[in-house]
This record gives C-alpha cells, structure tokens and sequence, in this order.
C-alpha cells in the first residue's frame, strides 16, 4: 500500500478556444495601431504640430489657414493618444499587479473603456485567468485555506470563465498539499476515525474531531481536504466540511492521538470485522479520489464555508424558528405559509413596521386627522391576510434581531474605542450559537468578546458574550446585511453594499421575483439598521407600504442609470472632502454620522449591452461608497456580475462556483399579496365595511351580563370567578388567558406556542397545554366548553370570559353612542365607571421575561387613547354642569398613562381656568412650559394649539415663560 512520495501534481492550464486567441491577437494589432502606428504616423505624415517660437499677440491676428487649422487637430490627436496611451498603462499596470480596480483617468471613459477592452482580451490569453473580485473569493474558501491577491474583473470579461479558472488552480493546490499529507501519513502509518453516532442535542463534527485528537479545532481542514470527494460506506461523498454522517470514515494526519482513532493497515482488535473492512476498502478509494482532483473536474473548493458550529450555551436562544421550534414543522397542519414561518428576522421587521403604521393611524385617528374606524379600533385581519398576521407571529425571532443588532453595534463601539477601523464584512452567519461574520480579508484579532473563528478571516462571537455591551448610539456598522437562506440551521446574510460589484440573480420568473420580494421587504423593515435608501426597479411599486420613507420605485433602467451616476460621483466627492477612504470609515469613532447610509438598488429591468456596461462601471467602485447592485435576470449571464446566484423551482438558492446551497428566503405572490394587504388595512382612512370583524367586542354591562371569569388586566393581574391553577403551570394558563382576552377574535394555535415559548416547544406540549386550559376555564351552564376551536382554526373564549378591558369599552362605547348619549346622568355613571376601572398600567407587575409577545401588540397605544377618551367625555359633561373640579380630577387620573396626549393637557387647562384660580393656572402653565423644554421633549417648546390656548386662557403667561428661562 506504499505510495511514492515523488510524485508531483501539476495543474493543468484553462482551456482557450479558437476565437479567444482570435479575438487576442486582433487585441494586440489594435493596442499597436493605437499605441505605437498613431504617433508614427502623425510624426512622418505632419510632424510636430507646435510653433517654433514663443506664441506672440501678433500670432492671434493673423489669418487662419488650412496648415493652422491640421496643426491644431494635430494637437487634439496627440493629446487623445496620450491620454489612451495613459489609460492602457494603468489597465495593464492593474491587470497584471493584481491590486484591485485600476486607477480613474480624468475625463477619459469612453477612452478608458476601450483600452480596458482591448488588454482584457490580451491577457485572457496572456496571463491564464483573472481572480475573482477582491475579499469575495473568500468567502468561499474554506476556513484554513490561505488567502489569495485576486485581480479585479473587467467589465467586458467573463466571470463564469474566471471563477472556474481560479477554482481549478485553487482544487489542484489544495490535491497536492492533501496529497503530501497523505503519503506523510503512510510513512507513520495511516489513521482513521468513525464519526459517531448523535447522544441527545451532541452532533459530531470535524471541529470536534480535531479539537479532541489533533488538539486544535482549527485543523479541521486537514481533515477535510483528505477525505473530500472520497466514497463514504454509504455510497455518498464528502463535499462540505459542515456535512457529515455518522458511520462516515474519515482519514486523519499522522499526529492524530486519543483512543478512538484506529491505525491501519495493523490489527485494530477493538474494531468490529465489518469496519475494519470497510476502512481498508475507504483507504483504496484514496488514489481514486486523488486522480479526480488534479484533473480539476467540479471539485467543490470555493465554498462559501459554513463555518463550524460549536455547542451553543443552555441559555441561547435559537437564529431560527426552523430549527429550534419543533412545533413549527407542523404548521402546515394548520394552514400556515410556511415560507413566513421559514422568514424570523423578516417576520420581525414587518410586525414592528405594522405596528408603527397602526400605532400613527390610532394616533393620527384620536387627533382627528383622518376619520374612520369609530374613533380607534383598528380592522381586524380576516382571510389571507389573518393567515399572513399569523404566520409572522409563529416565526419572528425578536431575540435574534436584538443580538443580531446588539452585537454588530458592540462590534462598532469596541473597534472605535480601540482607534481601529470596521473591517470589510461580505457575509455573516446567524446560529443558534452566536454570529460569525465572513471578512473581505484577513484582519488583526478581534476586540472581545470576539474572537477569531476558524482562520484570521472570520470573526465569532457568542449569544451570551453580548450581555456586556451597553446600549448607545452607535450607528449601524453593517446595514446592507440581507437573509438570503439558511443551511443546516445557520442563517446566511448578505452585506450588498459590500460586493465589489453586481450580484446577479437567475431562475424562473416566479421564483426570483419571490426572492427579490423578501429581499426588499428585509431591507425595508430591518431591525440592525438605520436609515438606508432601497431602489426597486421594475417591480414592487405596492411595497413602498411597508417603509414609504426607505424604499422608492423606478420604471426604468434610464431613470436609474441618470440617478445613480449622480450619486456615486457626490458620494466619490463627499468621501474625499471628508477624509474617508469608504463609507465604513464614516460609521466608526466620533466622525460617524448616517449620511453614509447605504443606497441598495434591486432591479428586474432587462439591461441592454450600453445599459449593462454603464451599470458595470458604476458597480465596479459600489462597494467602498455603501451602493450595492443586485440585478434579476432571465439570462444566464450578466456581464460584470461578480456573484451569480440561481433560485432553482425546489427553492434551493445556488451559486455553484462558490459551493452555495441554500434553502432560500422567498415571499411568494401569495404571500406577497397578504402582506401587503395587512398594510393597506392599517392604513389611515381604511374602512373595512360592516362586518363582524370590524365591530369592536362589547358586552353586557348590566347585571344580567355578570360574566363567569372575570379578569383584571388593567393594572395587577387578577382573576375571579376561577380556581387557582396548578402552581408548576399557573404562569403559562394565565399568560394564556392574557392572551386570549386581548384577542377576542381568536388566537391560532401556533401563534400560541409561539408566544409562551419563544424558543420553540413540541406540538404535545402545545396540545397540553390547551387541554389543561379548557379544563381550567370549564364549561358554561349549556355545558359548552369555554376555550373553544372554531372552524377557522383559532382558539376563542366563551362570552362569558371577560377582562376588564371589555367593560371598559363597552362602558365607553355606551356612554358616548348608548343610552348615554342621550342622557346626561346615565353618560355620567357611565364614564364615571369606566374610570374607575383603570388601576394602573397594563398586566402590572408581570413576571420578568415572560409576555414578551406584547412587543407585536398596539394595546400599549390603544389603552392610554382610550383611557383619554373616556376622561376628555367625562370632563366635558362635567364643565356643561359647571362642576370644574371633578372634570380636573378625571383629567389627572388619566394623565397617568397618557403623559405624551395633548388633547388631556389643553382640557385640563381649560378645566383649571373654569375653576377661577388664575394662580393655579399660571402653575399648571409654567409646569407645561418646562417639561415642553426638557431635553427628553426634543426643545421643541410647546405645541402651537397650546400656545393657542395660553394666549387666550392666560394673556401673561409669556412672561413666565421668560422667568422660567
């Protein structure tokens, strides 16, 4: 079994057809004619154009002549063939070099273009094959692989060519490295190890691996690149470091150690027959294996590693409902898209949005600028887009946002507080564990609690290590990171303003426009970003709804071509007057400011060949100026693009050259369209027509209506008219409970799992948990069960279950459009009751870290305009009785949890001027005064209608404002 260890491996060339060589050597005729024939031929055929002497007054006032005006064409041809002459040496001096982008020459594009042309074509030829764009390559490689200088692509070049080049040199070191370990390995004498068997949540990896028995995790890849692409006994092949099997054999470096390691070929008498057969039939596949990489077939070499996952603490909370929440993998039972479930970082950001819409509809509702609603119950979602409301709640992961952001911003923080600059980021991975973030090269240690990951070009840190960052006002340092899919339950997020030109994205149409849908709706709702700018070109006019103030919509590649060419040269030009060499610069220490913010354009628009070209050309310098380009296209190529994905019909998002294989995030139409229609719900003026889904829940506040669980949620949790429950399960039935009262129109059950467990729970514990509560609640005198499943699919209450909150709508409701609306007396028993009710602020006291899903709620909106609303009725009926001092204590009480209403403020003036105590007013007038000029109040001073009214009710008040002052 001894191989010789002279062998060498050599890689073969890329192969060029015919016409490149054509298209080369007409290359070359042209740079000579040009370079070399011009200035020979305008010095035989006229010489030198200039004056012998010194260019006189006189010479102005002679007659011109023909010979004047060839000499002065002459001279614009020297200068034309001196500034390509230009152009061509930096494009070669670049090309060759591999330093990046060439330099720019003033005023030369059209001049530049050409002589980038024309030496692309030679050196395609020349020079074998052009490395993938900067810092993008690596991200591909595995962990220990060594970085490589890559050579800028030309906009007129191939990628597809270029990557597969770079990747066949790139298979055939990593086979001649493994190969010199190999045959190292055979002299001490070979060693193998059988990935284990799953115990419990322990999975084994190459990680692990390496860490007990080479005594560094980081060596994994020793391991990888000797086993990769061998037969496993299963029949399947190792192509990925992340993916591993149990009962897989993986052959290790000689200096491997520790008690489940076997040596071979000798005896291993603690082997079973059957494995020891089946290692010696593994190392024989070892030549084969060899052989199939020197002759750089598709080995998978320029991965966008995974990078390896360690064992997350106990108390980390999951990166995706996907993977920790078992219960969610039967959401589809339920009727439930899967493709929001599947979405957590998206399904927060447009619950937040969502709300914020409601929540400036309600407000905007209660200061009388839009009519509608009945004064301040938003629709509730019916059909579609219930289902959609739903399915965002089942997956977000709030949790995941906030370390997501936490942890990019500490990041910020401690690289300033160091005087070191952010590093260039193209990807990170989000896990169940911690974030890893995938640098565009190898960069100096990582500030703690960072640490380096596999190699100096991945930096890790741990869900628990960002407890200690402290909240500021750090900008964003990355907000161009996008979810694009997630892979053995880690989450890949793409920095778009990063890549050193266009993304390209192919498929069928469906199936990119559903990727490019959730794309645009993850930028425009994100949680870990500020402001940013989103430009959607030829489609998604309808999902400017979601961040009207973010993203815009262009018809056409024209529009956006004049647009973007402004703004790369007032970026270029703001860069360089500010001192900054790219917009990271800008986000970082005392200089950092949002006027870096990125601009992310999506387009689906078709470019032609001078559209495209231009588009190159401004992608080409995106990535330090915070501009990123991602294009959807039916065409299998886009020239420029340095990074091609491809969406496939299964929904699995490739990028073969890079060893990409995702479950890719998608928005499908229908899905889309449920979404959008959440909005257009919220929106301001919506009228939802008559329907149960629009009447607001009442009930009956007579004494016939004595409800048989009463719930006091205004204030401290109480409840009446139920036993005390288990105490092992009495936090989860009453947070149930909560739940359920706060959605009259029921709650699905997934949305209830999701809500008490956060992490994930299995469908049996849901279910329990259900049944205990039906059981808890029992039943009505009719023998009806109080927790109920309708044919809908969602959990209700019985009428006879009733909070506090319901009386106190229903008291209102009665007051002011009941029998209260005709009758002063009943109107005031009435609110006077309704008031009476409000105790404190919602479910006082909770305990800590539960009831998180209040996040997703507007009550925290809807409770204090209600509450207003019943004291500014109240004080109203008390002013028409001339009783001023009851409605100031209405007014007061309200206030409370009305602090920001201003219409509760010009009522209590009004209430305290009708007392007749003008020093009790002047009081309240300079209390108005300094709380409007506190710095929490933004020193805005007080708003006009109050000013309004202090000039009417308190002519002098002026003066003490002056005092104040």
């Amino acid at each position: 079994m001894a191989r010789s260890t002279s062998r060498t491996t050599s890689s073969p060339g890329p192969s060029r057809s015919f016409t490149d060589f054509v298209k080369a050597f007409l290359a070359l005729l042209a740079l000579a004619a040009l370079v070399v024939g011009v200035p020979g031929a305008l010095a035989y055929f006229v010489g030198w154009p200039l004056a012998d002497e010194m260019p006189s007054l006189e010479m102005l006032q002679q007659q011109i002549t023909v010979d004047t005006f060839i000499s002065v064409l002459t001279v614009v041809v020297w200068l034309a063939w001196a500034q390509f002459t230009a152009c061509v040496l930096v494009e070669v001096k670049a090309a060759v070099s591999g330093v990046g982008m060439p330099a720019r020459i003033p005023a030369s594009g059209m001049s530049q273009a050409l002589a980038r042309r024309l030496v692309a074509a030679l050196l395609l030829v020349m020079a074998g094959a052009a490395s993938f764009a900067p810092g993008l390559s690596q991200m591909g490689s595995g962990p220990e692989e060594p970085s490589r200088p890559a050579v800028a692509s030309s906009a007129q070049q191939t990628p597809g060519r270029q990557i597969r080049d770079a990747v066949r040199e790139q298979a055939a070191a990593q086979a001649e490295s493994a190969e010199r370990t190999a045959e190292t390995g055979k002299e001490q004498g070979t060693k193998f190890y059988r990935i284990q068997p799953p115990e419990g949540r322990h999975h084994d990896s190459l990680w692990e691996v390496a860490e007990r028995h080479l005594g560094d995790g980081r060596r994994y890849n020793e391991i990888y690149q000797l086993n990769k692409d061998r037969v496993q006994p299963d029949g399947s092949r190792l192509s990925q470091a992340s993916l591993i099997r149990p009962g897989w054999i993986m052959e290790m470096p000689a200096d491997a150690h520790g008690g489940d390691v076997v040596e071979m070929p000798d005896d291993a008498p603690q082997v079973s027959r059957e494995v020891r057969e089946q290692i010696q039939e593994y190392d024989d596949t070892r030549g084969r294996a060899r052989d199939g990489a020197e002759q750089g077939g598709d080995a998978d070499t320029a991965q966008i590693a995974l990078p390896a996952q360690r064992p997350a603490a106990p108390d980390n909370g999951p990166a995706g409902k996907e993977v920790a929440a078992p219960a969610h993998s039967s959401a589809s039972s339920f009727g439930l898209s899967e493709a929001l479930i599947a979405s957590p970082l998206l399904a927060v950001g447009l619950l937040a949005a969502l709300g914020h819409r409601r929540r400036t509809t309600l407000w905007q509702s209660a200061m009388g600028t839009v009519v509608g609603r009945g004064g301040r119950e938003p629709s509730v979602p019916t059909g579609a887009a219930a289902d959609a409301q739903d399915a965002l709640l089942v997956g977000a992961d709030p949790e995941a946002v906030r370390f997501l952001d936490r942890a990019l911003r500490g990041l910020s923080a401690s690289l300033a507080a160091e005087s070191r600059p952010l590093p260039v980021v193209h990807a990170a991975w989000l896990s169940e564990g911690g974030l890893h973030l995938q640098l565009g090269r190898p960069e100096a240690r990582p500030p703690a609690p960072w640490q380096e990951g596999q190699d100096s070009g991945v930096w890790y840190v741990e869900r628990s290590a960002t407890g200690t960052y402290e909240n500021g006002d750090t900008v964003s340092p990355y907000p161009g990171l996008v979810s694009l899919g997630t892979r053995e339950g880690s989450r890949l997020l793409l920095n778009l303003e990063s890549v050193p030109g266009l993304v390209s994205l192919t498929g069928a149409p469906q199936d990119r426009a559903a990727v490019l849908a959730s794309i645009a709706a993850e930028l425009a709702t994100s949680g870990w970003s500020d402001r940013m700018t989103v430009t959607l070109v030829g489609f998604g006019e309808e999902l400017r709804a979601l961040a009207p103030t973010r993203l815009r919509h262009l018809e056409g590649l024209d529009d956006l071509l004049e647009v973007m060419e402004a703004e790369t040269r007032q970026r270029r030009g703001a860069l360089g007057a500010a001192g900054h060499d790219s917009v990271l610069t800008g986000r970082t220490g005392h200089v950092q400011n949002h006027r870096w913010a990125p601009h992310l354009v999506l387009l689906t628009a078709e470019p032609t060949e001078a559209q495209a070209a231009r588009l190159t050309e401004l992608a080409s310098d995106a990535g330090r100026l915070g501009i990123g380009y991602l294009v959807s296209t039916g065409s299998a190529q886009v020239p420029g693009a340095v990074w091609q994905l491809d969406v496939t019909p299964d929904g699995r998002l490739l990028a073969p050259l890079l060893g990409l294989d995702l479950k890719a995030q998608m928005l499908p139409r229908v899905q889309h369209d449920a979404v959008i229609q959440l909005f257009a719900q919220a929106e301001p003026g919506h009228d939802p027509g008559p329907g149960p889904s629009s009447a607001p829940f009442l009930v009956d506040i007579t004494e016939r209506g004595r409800p048989a669980v009463y719930a006091r949620l205004v204030g401290a949790y109480e409840l009446i008219g139920l036993d005390p429950p288990d105490s092992e399960r009495s936090v989860l039935l009453h947070e149930a409970l909560a739940l359920l009262l706060l959605h009259r129109e029921g709650v699905h059950p997934q949305v209830l799992a999701a809500s008490l467990w956060p992490r994930g729970v299995t469908a049996d514990v849901r279910d329990a948990l259900v049944e205990r509560m039906r059981e808890w609640l029992g039943d009505d005198p009719d023998g009806t069960p109080r927790l109920r499943l309708e044919d809908t699919g969602r959990l209700t209450l019985a009428v006879s279950v009733v909070s506090d909150l319901d009386v106190l709508r229903s008291l209102h409701h009665e007051a002011t459009r009941g029998q209260g609306a005709g009758n002063a007396a009943v109107r005031e028993r009435l609110l006077t009751d309704a008031l009476g009710l409000v105790r404190g602020p919602l479910l006082a006291g909770r305990p800590e870290g539960r009831y998180g899903w209040l996040a997703h709620e507007i009550i925290d909106a809807q409770l204090p305009l209600l509450v207003a609303d019943v004291a500014l009725a109240l004080s109203e009926h008390h002013l028409e009785q001339g009783q001023p001092e009851p409605a100031v204590a209405a007014l007061t009480v309200a206030l409370s949890p009305s602090q920001g209403d201003e219409r509760l403020w010009n009522e209590l003036l009004r209430a305290t001027h009708a007392t007749g105590d003008m020093a009790r007013l002047a009081e309240l007038a300079t209390f108005l005064v300094t709380r409007a000029d506190r710095p929490g109040a933004g020193g805005r001073g007080l708003p006009a209608r109050t000013e309004a009214l202090l000039d009417e009710l308190l002519p002098t008040w002026r003066s003490l404002d002056e005092a104040v002052g």
